[in-house]
């Protein structure tokens, strides 16, 4: 089986690390997830940005479903594959 990346698209930084930190204690995550500024195209202001929680998830373990439902307390999502 391949590895699985999951990527949560958050509003901000400060929900990005939150769900970063959250993410071990809600699901068991042992890696640290990877936090990475995505700037909106043509944007120039930084507050502007959204920031992507990116998931190794090599077993496949974790569930589609509740990691968007978990990004959605943080008014962020799971991006589709």
């Amino acid at each position: 089986m391949s590895d699985v990346r999951h990527v949560l698209v958050l509003p901000d930084r400060d929900a990005a690390e939150e769900v970063a930190g959250e993410l071990a204690d809600r699901f068991g995550i042992a890696e640290e997830p990877q936090l990475v500024r995505d700037a909106l195209a043509g944007e120039d202001d930084a507050e502007d940005a959204q920031w992507l929680v990116v998931v190794e998830d090599p077993s496949g373990r974790l569930d589609s479903s509740a990691l968007d439902a978990f990004a959605a307390e943080y008014e962020g999502w799971l991006e589709a594959p």
